[in-house]
């Protein structure tokens, strides 16, 4: 790709660069040159003092080139506007003193995203929050390509995690399908679906997902009280039905015993007045107290 204009150099390409403590060597060795044949061609032919100002620019100009980089830093340099390359090299570096050189941080960094009130998928609010570690990975895409890497990346990221919440129920429900992926309890994927959707949305800027988590989740105060009572019906219902099942069971092996050993031979009315007593015994929350019968089984 070519690299003639900032539009067309958006994706990062190697700057032109050279070690500074050879351009240090150099520059100073052209300062010195340089004051050396002026002291000694003092009031000599005029070549002699051009030549010693061309070795005392070309000094000047080695140092003013030179730059120290720290570990975890770039250098994004241009030329009259035109983009020129990245250095990533750590230490001291030099490069041509006309360009302009930006440093751009290639570290991690977090966001961590304010608490946000969204609508879940059955449309009931909750609250959710998320920290998101990124970092810089195309430069010339951070830079030319959006105004403000850093604000976009904050507003991108809220974005994708009210986008998130939509997707989703907050807990499970008759109304979702088996298996269905919940917000509460489908963590890996939760969190898998809000990195794909958060690189998506970096990539034009540059920027790369490390990682993600849910910081916060939770129903929206106004309706955390009736969800909660919700959740405690579901969960009574749901431990009655096992009660019941258990019990018809246990009932149901009862009878089948009693008729396979000739115990007792029971009507079918007196088997339902059976059925009923059995499931009022063991589907009954508080203890029973028993009624002997002191006559026979029919009175």
């Amino acid at each position: 790709m070519s690299n003639n204009g900032i539009g067309a150099g958006r994706q990062e390409t190697p700057a032109s660069t050279a070690n500074g403590y050879l351009a240090i060597l150099l520059g100073l060795g052209a300062l010195a040159a340089g004051v050396l044949l002026a002291w000694l061609t003092h009031g000599r032919p005029a070549t002699a003092l051009i030549l010693s100002g061309l070795l005392l620019g070309a000094g000047g100009a080695m140092l003013a080139g030179l730059y120290m980089q720290q570990p975890g830093e770039g250098r994004i340099l241009t030329l009259f506007g035109q983009y020129r390359g990245t250095d990533r090299q750590t230490g001291l570096r030099w490069a041509n003193p006309l360009t302009t050189r930006r440093r751009i941080s290639l570290r991690a960094r977090n966001f961590n995203a304010p608490t946000l009130k969204v609508n879940d998928k059955r449309g009931n609010p909750v609250e959710i929050s998320a920290a998101v570690v990124w970092r810089v990975e195309d430069t010339a895409r951070a830079v030319f390509e959006v105004d403000d890497y850093e604000l976009y990346v904050s507003i991108q990221a809220e974005a994708a995690i009210r986008h998130l919440a939509a997707q989703f129920a907050y807990d499970e429900g008759e109304d979702l399908a088996p298996g269905e992926t919940t917000l509460r309890a489908g963590a890996e994927e939760v969190i898998s679906a809000l990195k794909t959707e958060l690189q998506a949305r970096f990539a034009d800027a540059g920027v790369a997902v490390q990682d993600a988590k849910i910081t916060h989740l939770a129903y929206a105060p106004e309706i955390a009280q009736v969800m909660l009572r919700r959740q405690q019906a579901e969960a009574i219902i749901s431990a009655r039905k096992k009660i019941v099942q258990g019990a018809v069971s246990m009932v149901e092996e009862a009878l089948k015993g009693l008729s396979e050993r000739s115990i007792v031979e029971l009507d079918d009315e007196r088997k339902a007045a059976m059925v009923s007593n059995l499931l009022v015994v063991l589907c009954s929350d508080k203890d029973t107290q028993p009624i002997v019968n002191a006559g026979t089984l029919y009175n």
